[in-house]
């Protein structure tokens, strides 16, 4: 089955995932159809709309529609000439003298003081619910990072599992001591064999500033038979959704 990636607002990768997964995600509109996916085969990224039926995804046809143009508003006809009236001049009026208060600049100066405070108000609220969905955000990434660092180990372990009908470790032919493989958001990376016997890559992530992610572990669980599983310590939140437990 081909394992698909995503970019994200056209700028971060997700992935990968099966194509039921991307067609899942297109359904719930956290993609659409101008968004850039890539498989493994694929020369470079194409807009999903030109792999919709390679992964069986239907796009319901667009209705042409053709705008019927207001009629505008009716206008009266124009009114018949009159002859003017003679203009009495009217009587001087006594112009009282002006009263005290408040100038126009004064009040301008208030009024600006004023929407200046509730800018700033509103703006410190905005930051205070904005801030956690960012780095909420910003953690997400990084595990789609690593996962996409870890993506050529995973094919070096099923080749090796294949070729000698047992787990890879750290140091066998092909493989790197474990902290030969930092990179980005991955400080070590140990390659064996879990309690359940199948063939395991334990991805150490480092992400200073972040007690989230910093130290905590991903794992990669192979059967040996072309499946792989994923989880990892970080809460569901901050993990792709593949590794969802």
């Amino acid at each position: 089955m081909d394992q698909w990636f995503f970019a994200e607002g056209n700028s971060q990768q997700r992935g990968p995932l099966p194509a039921d997964e991307l067609i899942a995600l297109y359904r719930s509109s956290r993609i659409a159809l101008d968004t850039l996916v890539w498989r493994d085969g694929m020369a470079q990224w194409q807009p999903l709309e030109t792999v919709a039926a390679e992964i069986g995804l239907d796009i319901p046809p667009v209705a042409d529609t053709v705008e019927t143009p207001a009629p505008g508003p009716a206008v009266p006809p124009a009114l018949p000439a009159t002859p003017a009236a003679p203009v009495t001049p009217a009587p001087p009026v006594a112009v009282p003298p002006p009263r005290k208060g408040l100038s126009g600049c004064a009040i301008v100066g208030i009024v600006a003081a004023v929407i200046v405070v509730l800018v700033l108000i509103v703006g410190a609220v905005l930051a205070a619910i904005a801030l956690p969905v960012y780095q909420e955000y910003v953690a997400r990434s990084k595990t789609s990072e690593a996962l996409v660092t870890l993506a050529p180990i995973k094919l070096a372990v099923a080749g090796f599992h294949g070729e000698y009908g047992r787990c890879p470790v750290n140091d066998d032919e092909g493989f790197l001591p474990a902290e030969s493989y930092a990179d980005g958001a991955i400080g070590a990376v140990r390659i064996g064999r879990f309690d359940n016997g199948h063939c395991g890559v334990e991805a150490e992530l480092t992400v200073p500033g972040s007690p989230s992610l910093d130290g905590k572990l991903l794992w990669l669980d192979y059967n040996g038979a072309g499946h792989w599983e994923c989880s990892g310590e970080p809460d569901d939140k901050y993990l792709p959704l593949e590794c969802h437990g």
